[in-house]
């Protein structure tokens, strides 16, 4: 199974304050062990490098580089990717979606993923399935923009 990975759920595995920290790492843990295989686009990466950087400090950015993201598969943005999501938030016309979002979207829709590890509503309202499912924007670092 691939589950891409949003910046909203991994942010809440690596900040024990986070709202949804419990359920963010008790669901990472377990798909881990069962399997799963998780992706992530090179904006979304960003994204939360630059947030865990800025919120949590180095330490836990080591944390993030060291044992998250070899779990995770990288999706690099190429042109047409980033076409694909720059084409969706002006078509979509909602100032809340961003680039980065829209660009997951995208790569979801090509690659046919339907399941996100995500707190951030707007993947449920473009019809993925939020995971996991009791978590549906609980997230602190839920819409946030770097």
């Amino acid at each position: 199974m691939i589950v891409l990975a949003d910046t909203s759920a991994l942010f809440a595995v690596l900040d024990a304050d986070d709202k949804a920290h419990a359920s963010a790492t008790s669901f990472w843990e377990e798909e881990l062990r069962r399997g799963t295989r998780f992706r992530i686009t090179s904006y979304a990466l960003l994204e939360t490098w630059a947030l865990v950087q800025h919120r949590l400090g180095l330490a836990v950015l080591c944390r993030f580089r060291g044992d998250i993201l070899p779990a995770v598969d990288v999706e690099w943005v190429d042109q047409s990717l980033h076409e694909a999501g720059a084409s969706m938030v002006m078509a979509l016309g909602k100032r809340s979606l961003s680039l980065v979002d829209c660009t997951s979207f995208a790569l979801m829709r090509q690659a046919g993923i339907k399941d996100v590890f995500a707190f951030d509503p707007h993947f449920a309202q473009q019809g993925f399935n939020l995971l996991p499912a009791s978590g549906l924007g609980s997230g602190d670092a839920e819409g946030v923009e770097q």
